[in-house]
């Protein structure tokens, strides 16, 4: 870090199309402004950016369903997302917005300056059409059979059952989203970024240079992707809503959201040094400025592959020194998801637990998806309240502070000799600045919190064990020594807490009379000279009642069954085949004999089956809702006269029968009673 003079930090722009949950907050939000706080701390020049994404054929559709205009869609979760962002505390430098001015600018200059040195390829190509809905289809808009795994519902850019990246015209039967209806191929001009020739370069850069400094969920999506082989990627589509195309031939043209929206992060910074009186490009060209992306593990493809080779190519901006991506956060054992409104909505939660925003910082920095997904539940929730905040960090400062105005008139009393083991307890205080920042540094958010928390266990433990309220009629001078040095812990904790409970740490400064300090003087034993004043006693952190939670509980429970209860949208038919096609479907009872999970994925299963004709070997993508010890023995049907297709190394010869239910669970069909493998389905 010392190699540097600056700091650019920037966090996954959300998407302006609904409000935001607790798993941005776990996943990216929340460890970025821990991380700005720190450095702001340690005296550093530091910028957060943030803003929302704005374009994209979501916020269309969204506009078109709800009759208002997609400026209308953005300026309403605009406002939602910068104000809830600004009462939880994320201290961001600027929040901008990508449908500004400012940005519609920046884009079309970065896109011109690519155009004009020939880095796009240009290509006339036939893209799918919808001739009912009068549009070109988005990616995401067209849903098919993946040719990888048989999935039926896989997208028109990846496959969610098996994560193989796609293009839309590798699916097998596709139909658009929007109508249900097959799309037609209709001819279009598109330019394209050429990945493939910054595959190499990219292979270094990551693999080679930053193979010990990256976490090894971002390495390793990295490598899979760079292994698999880059092709070149389409910068512009077929869309009235986004940045222009800037060129006379591409009317009716916008540039693809996955390119204009990284280079939000550029014209937000321009936007704040513009108010500043500053030079956007001392924090993007200086090869003194390292930038740092916060994100989540479904943006580390277009943060670590293709933003750093839009940039390459450009030729004048810095890189990425490091994308500390995070995993995914459940909510109480299940996915989060916006469309089943299965989440926790910040607006919401800052409505219902007013004051409480550090406890939910708290407690998704200590369940934080780092290494793996993690899973937020109300009942974990009230007890890292009840049990931690308040008995821990709480009940130690409430009781010094108790005990100086009860003792010694809210006045910081005088310290007499140490003994050893408080000499040794204050150099050991002296070491949480950086033991704490150390963590802070490596991005292990979940460790410096609990750190922190060390100190406040340390000190309750001290006061606990001195006893001072059974020492004050015999030895004043004892229960002085023993609460002055309490006051330098909670003034400490003061000072190293502020990155993980700003508004906390504004009330504990309040009764000790401290303003912020360095990060540095974290570990000081004279933070509060002897004479000082304390201010009277305030909570810090208040119980949580069973009933308030039970509310929540009951809340969610409630959307559960709101979603069991409501009607799938049935898609719609497809053509009808003739009696001699259907006749070629050898539709079958087949045993599972054995099950195991595909080794490096998490949707996979392979199976082992007896059709009553042979026995044989399946991949299947239903390892996210069955155990594969609880398939052995389970009759199910099957397709069996599938070309067998290479997925994972294993020859998958035969499809499986699943239907999808309200929770977008895929359920096994089998057979009312027992029959055997084999037996036809007629």
């Amino acid at each position: 870090m010392s190699n540097y003079k600056r700091t650019l930090i920037t966090s996954a722009l959300p998407y302006a199309n609904g409000p935001v949950h607790i798993g941005h907050l776990a996943g990216v939000y929340v460890p970025a402004d821990i991380y700005a706080r720190y450095l702001r701390m340690k005296g550093e020049e530091v910028a957060f950016i943030g803003g929302s994404d704005e374009h994209g054929v979501p916020i269309t559709i969204k506009a078109k369903n709800e009759g208002v205009t997609p400026q209308d869609v953005v300026d309403k979760y605009h406002n939602i997302i910068k104000d809830s962002f600004s009462r939880f505390g994320i201290s961001f430098d600027v929040y901008s917005r990508t449908s500004a001015k400012v940005h519609h600018e920046t884009a079309s200059e970065f896109f011109k300056k690519l155009y004009d040195e020939g880095k796009f390829i240009e290509k006339t190509s036939e893209q799918y059409y919808d001739e009912k809905a009068k549009q070109f289809l988005a990616d995401r808009y067209i849903v098919g059979t993946c040719p990888k795994c048989g999935n039926e519902k896989a997208y028109g850019d990846q496959c969610e059952a098996c994560g193989t990246s796609l293009n839309a015209t590798d699916l097998i039967n596709p139909r658009s989203t929007i109508t249900g209806n097959v799309p037609v191929m209709k001819e279009t001009k598109h330019w394209y970024l050429p990945l493939d020739q910054y595959e190499d370069w990219l292979k270094e850069w990551i693999l080679v240079q930053h193979k010990e400094d990256w976490k090894v969920n971002v390495y390793g999506q990295c490598k899979s992707w760079l292994e698999s082989g880059l092709h070149p990627r389409a910068v512009t589509r077929d869309l009235d809503w986004g940045v222009k195309v800037p060129l006379e031939s591409a009317e009716g043209k916008v540039l693809y959201v996955w390119f204009d929206a990284p280079i939000g992060y550029i014209s937000a910074t321009k936007e704040w040094c513009d108010e500043h009186g500053e030079n956007y490009e001392k924090w993007w060209k200086d090869p003194e400025t390292r930038m740092i992306h916060f994100i989540g593990k479904d943006n580390i493809v277009f943060h670590c592959i293709i933003f750093p080779s839009m940039l390459k190519a450009e030729g004048t901006y810095n890189l990425p020194e490091n994308v500390p991506a995070n995993e995914f956060l459940n909510l109480e054992g299940d996915k989060i998801s916006t469309s089943r409104n299965w989440a926790v909505w910040l607006h919401e939660y800052l409505r219902e637990f007013e004051g409480k925003q550090d406890t939910l910082r708290y407690t998704l920095t200590s369940i934080a998806p780092e290494t793996k997904d993690s899973d937020f539940t109300w009942a974990d929730f009230q007890s890292k309240n009840n049990n931690e905040l308040l008995a821990i960090l709480g009940n130690f400062v409430n009781r010094t502070i108790v005990l100086t105005h009860k003792y010694f008139d809210g006045i910081v009393p005088p310290i007499g000799k140490l003994t050893p083991e408080e000499e040794e307890m204050v150099a050991k205080i002296a070491q949480f600045p950086s033991i704490i920042g150390d963590s802070i540094e490596k991005y292990r958010f979940r460790e410096a919190q609990a750190e922190y928390m060390n100190l406040a266990r340390l000190g309750n433990k001290y006061l606990t064990d001195t006893e001072p309220w059974k020492k004050i009629k015999e030895d004043r001078d004892e229960v002085a020594k023993i609460i002055h040095l309490s006051l330098q812990i909670c003034a400490s904790l003061s000072v190293l807490g502020e990155p993980f409970f700003p508004f906390t740490m504004q009330k504990l400064r309040e009764m000790l009379h401290l303003s912020i300090m360095p990060w540095n003087e974290g570990g000081r034993a004279d933070l509060l000279s002897v004479g000082a004043e304390i201010g009277p006693p305030q909570y810090l952190f208040e119980k949580i009642e069973d009933e308030i939670i039970q509310k929540q509980v009951a809340k969610l429970e409630a959307t559960r069954e709101q979603n069991q209860e409501t009607t799938i949208e049935v898609e719609p038919a497809k053509e009808d085949i003739s009696y001699d096609q259907f006749m070629q479907v050898d539709l079958r009872v087949c045993k599972i004999l054995k099950a195991e999970k595909v080794a490096k994925t998490k949707k996979l299963l392979k199976l082992w089956m007896d059709t009553g004709v042979d026995q044989r070997e399946v991949i299947s993508g239903i390892a996210e809702f069955y155990e594969p010890e609880t398939l052995i023995g389970k009759e199910v049907l099957m397709l069996i006269n599938l070309q067998p297709k290479e997925i994972k190394g294993v020859s998958s010869h035969g499809m499986l029968l699943l239907a999808e239910n309200s929770k977008g669970e895929l359920v096994l069909l089998t057979p009312e009673k027992e029959t055997s493998p084999g037996a036809p389905v007629r």
